[in-house]
């Protein structure tokens, strides 16, 4: 007998023996509180087309859907060790919880990685390490500003990389600016617009420009300099990006799903309100390189000469080649790159785009750094990287590599509460940091969270520093491809330099220096100058 039939068997049982005690003790009744609910689920279970596991197993097939629904929490706290949590497992996330609060970061009795297994990594000390070169506040800044740059700005080494208003609540977003001024580093706005969150906190702001061109848009989505102007005046907007591409959906546009789309955030963003919105794959207002460094004079021009520049993921790299030679042909170059990696990503992204799309973020910097310095474009232009920056070897792997400065999100996210509830896209976030639900959102106590935003930013790049002095060394600057050393197998050690050799400066703009690896690229120019 299969089990529906044993369901609707013992029913009829229940009922049939309930109704007979009844004639004699009629408070047996009240069992049908409990039975008939459970009779009505079942019926309706065999009746129903939709679950083939609910029809054949009515009433108990219903747990398999309950279990499922809560198998992240089972996972996340019965069952992954320390090491293997996805994305950021559970001894990053306790570091950072750690910082946020205050708390003691350190770690008893070794550690839990496993050093011989490869992709370990490790930086290399010196016996003659510094003292930390700097103390608590008085952080090294980056300036970031070209030649044409008339508003140079000073920059601390980590910031808020972009999340925009939509994806996080307004709660989560005055948390992190407020979080920004109390440490005197930026916010990136990401591209859904600057809200009064972004203006309350006075934190200093990345204003990105997406392909939506939420903020400063007309009616038709097209760009609109008046509202640009307007917004790119503002006395907290301290530099401007114009994002090309993000690493956790490149060539896709952002999403926003219909249930984070309130009243409230349409305003900001110039559009209808309770519709899902993706922003175009591509830019609207250039169609070519020579096209996109006009459009980034004009942004430099209607901001008074603020720090103009993009950010992307790695596709085609000819792509990104031509947006050199394009810089070399018009004299326009941007004032910083933001170099995002194929593991990034704080919201609603398709699943094979998030685990299948965009060069990761070490290769996409190495090839940026490395290009740059192969047309002489290097000393112009700042390089910041984003993807998982979250502890102080994050940060010196990622400048011993070739960036300037780093931009975290996830980091951030979790110092303002987040648990990593992958919940982000549903608008349903536990913590109110990635809602819209005003219930949830109120959860978020901001008073509260933005000391820790400062806390895990300050903590993190004193760590940094230390690593720095450890390494024998006077300034990040200083930081080299051979100072990070990679396990490429069991029997194989190589540091970073030997992986990706250094780039000779200039060697791109004479087809006779030009490297192996970057030949392909010139193979028309070969052609045609032949």
């Amino acid at each position: 007998m299969k089990v529906r039939e044993k369901f609707l068997l013992i029913s009829f049982i229940s009922i049939a023996l309930i109704v007979g005690i009844s004639f004699f003790w009629k408070p047996i009744l009240w069992t049908f509180l409990i039975v008939a609910p459970l009779v009505i689920m079942g019926v309706f279970d065999i009746v129903q087309t939709k679950h083939t596991i609910r029809r054949n197993f009515p009433v108990i097939g219903r747990f398999r859907y309950m279990l499922e629904s809560i198998r992240p929490e089972i996972m996340q706290y019965f069952v992954e060790t320390d090491t293997e949590g996805r994305p950021l497992n559970r001894i990053l996330r306790s570091l950072i919880y750690r910082r946020a609060k205050g708390a003691n970061d350190t770690e008893p009795f070794g550690t839990q990685m496993d050093l011989y297994r490869a992709g370990y990594e490790w930086m290399e000390h010196s016996m003659y390490a510094k003292k930390n070169p700097q103390e608590i506040g008085k952080f090294p800044r980056l300036t970031i500003g070209g030649k044409d740059c008339k508003q140079p700005y000073s920059s601390s080494l980590l910031n808020i990389s972009a999340m925009s208003f939509g994806s996080l609540s307004k709660n989560a977003v005055l948390a992190m600016n407020k979080g920004a001024k109390m440490g005197n580093f930026a916010h990136n706005t990401g591209e859904g617009g600057i809200s009064d969150y972004h203006i309350e906190g006075g934190g200093d702001l990345i204003w990105q420009i997406g392909t939506g061109y939420f903020g400063c848009r007309n009616d038709d989505g097209t760009f609109n300099e008046k509202t640009f102007r307007e917004n790119a005046l503002r006395p907290t907007v301290k530099m401007i990006e114009i994002k090309l591409s993000q690493g956790a959906k490149p060539g896709h546009g952002g999403i926003l799903p219909a249930v984070k789309n309130t009243p409230e955030i349409a305003k900001i963003r110039h559009i209808q309100p309770g519709i899902a919105v993706h922003s175009p794959p591509s830019h609207s207002a250039f169609s070519n390189p020579i096209e996109f460094m006009y459009f980034i004079k004009k942004l430099r021009d209607l901001s008074d000469g603020k720090p103009i520049g993009f950010k992307l993921c790695i596709g085609r790299k000819q792509e990104f080649m031509d947006f050199c030679e394009a810089m070399i042909h018009t004299g326009i170059t941007p004032d910083f790159i933001t170099v995002d990696g194929g593991e990034g990503g704080t919201g609603a992204a398709p699943v094979e785009f998030s685990n299948t799309m965009g060069m990761p973020s070490r290769e996409g910097l190495v090839f940026v750094h490395d290009t740059l310095v192969g047309f002489g474009l290097r000393r112009d232009i700042k390089v910041i990287i984003a993807g998982k920056i979250i502890s102080g070897f994050h940060m010196a792997r990622a400048i011993a590599l070739g960036a300037d400065g780093c931009n975290s999100a996830r980091a951030m996210m979790l110092a303002v509460g987040c648990i990593q509830a992958l919940q982000c896209n549903t608008n349903t976030c536990p913590v109110g940091v990635a809602t819209q639900n005003k219930s949830l959102m109120k959860g978020l106590v901001v008073n509260d969270k933005a000391p820790r935003i400062k806390n895990y930013q300050e903590a993190t790049i004193h760590s940094f520093l230390e690593l720095v002095a450890a390494a024998g060394l006077n300034h990040p600057s200083e930081l080299r491809r051979e100072h990070i050393s990679k396990r490429i197998g069991m029997y194989k050690v190589a540091t970073y330099d030997e992986i990706y050799p250094y780039m000779e400066e200039g060697c791109l703009l004479n087809l006779a220096n030009i490297p192996k690896d970057y030949q392909k690229f010139f193979k028309l120019t070969r052609i045609m100058s032949n």
